[in-house]
């Protein structure tokens, strides 16, 4: 794990250190506010505004996104949708690195994107972040757990609940805990 980033300022000297500044902590509290009071009540129909919200707090979006009201970004300002992305109900991008969700990618319900972990050789524990790249008309499936670090290739498909701690080809098709490969995707012909 310690081959990870590190965040930009890691403040860590102790395991109950915080690894970010008061000033990106303040930020995030922020977010978190406008989120709740601004966001998360809205019906699905009011997507563009949801996405105003999260392009003023520094998400990158291209084209138009799709995100649920009930989806969870913890720092926007890490966070990349591409045009027709997907980010589905009660998913969470714990975006404490970068997470990159190319076009038309679904991530389905309860998804957890996690960019976050801990050098656990180190007895400060202090934070690693590694970022997370989910490739074009690639469908993440309900419930799944990306950790720090991985790709999921162009078309991949991963399974339900499924835990996904290495990349995965582009046109793969994986579930299981840890994550297997089951085979490749086939186009259905028309």
């Amino acid at each position: 794990m310690s081959s990870l980033p590190q965040p930009e300022q890691n403040l860590q000297e102790t395991p109950f250190d915080s690894p970010w500044s008061v000033g990106l902590r303040i930020k995030v509290v922020l977010w978190d506010l406008c989120w709740a009071f601004c966001c998360r009540w809205t019906p699905k129909p009011l997507n563009r505004w949801r996405l105003l919200w999260l392009r003023m707090f520094g998400a990158t979006l291209e084209g138009l996104p799709f995100v649920h009201q009930r989806a969870r970004v913890t720092h926007p300002w890490n966070l990349t949708l591409h045009d027709r992305a997907c980010l589905g109900d009660g998913a969470h991008a714990y975006a404490l690195g970068p997470i990159v969700i190319k076009e038309r990618a679904t991530i389905a319900q309860e998804v957890y994107l996690c960019t976050g972990t801990h050098d656990f050789v180190d007895d400060a524990l202090p934070l690693r972040t590694a970022p997370i790249v989910v490739g074009a008309h690639a469908f993440i499936g309900a419930r799944a757990f990306i950790l720090p670090g991985v790709s999921v290739g162009e078309r991949a498909i991963v399974g339900a609940c499924s835990v996904v701690s290495r990349d995965v080809p582009a046109g793969a098709k994986v579930a299981g805990n840890p994550a297997r490969i089951l085979g490749k995707w086939q186009a259905h012909e028309s």
